[in-house]
């Protein structure tokens, strides 16, 4: 076994400048259905939650980077942020290979200025 791990922090006002200087064609490019809805929810702090989420891609990305054939056969979108029903955030990793990932533990932390979030992952080989 071996542990993989990522981080990352990045600017809220540089997630909301994208929001609304992009829109759509962002969100839609870089978030999944199930987590805008989920920031959309947040109403004022929604884009803390964004942020949230981004960084926690970022952080996903660079945990399981070292075991991708080619870093760039992933795609925003195959990071997706869901909470489970405490409210605990849940990583999903959609068209990766995890069968060799025994668990994914995911955090994630905001504020008004930066949101950051740190993956670690737990190899099975």
């Amino acid at each position: 076994m071996y542990i993989s791990c990522g981080t990352d922090i990045i600017e809220v006002e540089r997630i909301r400048d994208c929001i609304e200087n992009i829109g759509e064609k962002f969100l839609k490019r870089i978030f999944t259905d199930k987590e805008i809805e989920y920031c959309e929810s947040k109403k004022m702090q929604k884009y803390q939650h964004y942020a949230g989420r981004f960084a926690a891609k970022e952080a996903a990305f660079k945990a399981v980077s070292k075991n991708l054939d080619n870093k760039y056969s992933v795609s925003w979108k195959d990071f997706e942020t869901i909470n489970d029903k405490q409210g605990r955030p849940k990583l999903n990793l959609v068209n990766i290979k995890t069968e060799n990932i025994q668990s994914i533990d995911i955090s994630i932390a905001h504020c008004n200025l930066y949101a950051t979030a740190n993956v670690v992952i737990l190899y099975k080989n």
